[in-house]
């Protein structure tokens, strides 16, 4: 049930900009309480032990918008957020009524020094490799990007964010370049997932179907006791 929990959410975000998919750790639960036989083997079954992210880059689609972004490379884009920085890799933004430039939920996407973006929104912006904005030929700030040494360090937050769970900071993405007029696709293959999903699924009714037998035995020798 926890893999395909995790299998709908990758086929359902198979779509959605800059997604990153999620897998799981398999481990061996061992038991010796649940030895009905008496035996010196202990039981044992495997469990989820936890999930893992799968940060590889997805691939840049041309949109010919120049407030799409995509970054090529490792590394997040920063929005301010209710309660402290996020980090996503959608760089689908638009600018607000005010002038904030701001992702595709709404948070104000923030320049290196901290700071929002502010810019007219009625006239186009130009984005270079190194995350400059300008528009009419003035400077408007550079983006802030960061990556983590340790991914696992961050964890996700929701509509496609990851937040910092405390453990390591950011660090600024030299590497990183910003492709303008493009998006990145989620990671998710839907093929590959139909087809593990259609392997978990099978997997899920044979275990059904062994519980059902195994009440049906349960339930038959109830019935021969109760006939002696």
């Amino acid at each position: 049930m926890q893999s395909l929990d995790l299998l709908a959410n990758n086929m359902a975000n198979a779509s959605t900009g800059g997604y990153k998919g999620d897998s799981e750790f398999h481990t061996v639960f061992v038991s010796e309480a649940a030895n009905e036989d008496g035996s010196s083997t202990p039981s044992s079954l495997p469990v989820i032990q936890r999930a893992w992210t799968d940060f590889s880059q997805g691939l840049l689609e041309p949109t010919d918008n120049p407030l799409d972004l995509g970054l090529q490379g490792k590394g997040f884009f920063v929005a301010q957020g209710p309660s402290g920085p996020l980090y996503t890799r959608n760089g689908s933004l638009h600018v607000s009524s005010d002038g904030t430039l701001l992702t595709a939920s709404g948070y104000p996407i923030l320049q290196k020094d901290g700071q929002t973006i502010q810019a007219k929104p009625n006239q186009p912006i130009e984005v270079s490799t190194d995350g400059s904005i300008q528009q009419a030929g003035q400077p408007l700030g550079q983006l802030q990007l960061v990556d983590f040494q340790d991914q696992s360090a961050i964890v996700k937050y929701g509509n496609n964010y990851f937040q910092n769970a405390g453990t390591v900071d950011p660090a600024d993405a030299t590497e990183t370049q910003v492709l303008q007029g493009k998006v990145e696709a989620s990671n998710v293959s839907a093929s590959h997932g139909a087809v593990r999903l259609v392997s978990v699924m099978r997997q899920f009714e044979m275990m059904q179907k062994a519980i059902s037998i195994s009440n049906d035995m349960g339930r038959e020798a109830i019935e021969q006791v109760a006939k002696v």
